[in-house]
């Protein structure tokens, strides 16, 4: 059982797909439908997940237009480095 909520282990795998260069910057996110359809999780939660990725400046939203992945000079990153893997896959 995950020891962390949902919305944090989502929120990691796609912060990890971006640090590593897998998510470029100016990439579209899928929809916030979409992303609750893959992971089978509520639209709230799939909010959080980009709110938690929008702090760290990772993604950016645009009303209408949908959520891209912003550039690496404006990614804050926390100082450790955590070696775990995400338990979602992008």
């Amino acid at each position: 059982m995950p020891t962390q909520p949902d919305y944090v282990r989502i929120s990691d795998a796609y912060a990890a797909a971006i640090v590593s260069g897998r998510l470029k910057p100016g990439e579209k996110l899928p929809s916030i439908a979409e992303m609750s359809k893959r992971y089978t999780v509520g639209a709230t939660t799939i909010k959080m997940v980009l709110v938690r990725l929008e702090a760290r400046r990772l993604v950016r939203r645009h009303q209408g237009k949908g959520t891209f992945v912003e550039p690496c000079d404006r990614w804050l990153l926390p100082d450790g480095d955590d070696d775990d893997e995400p338990d979602f896959e992008i």
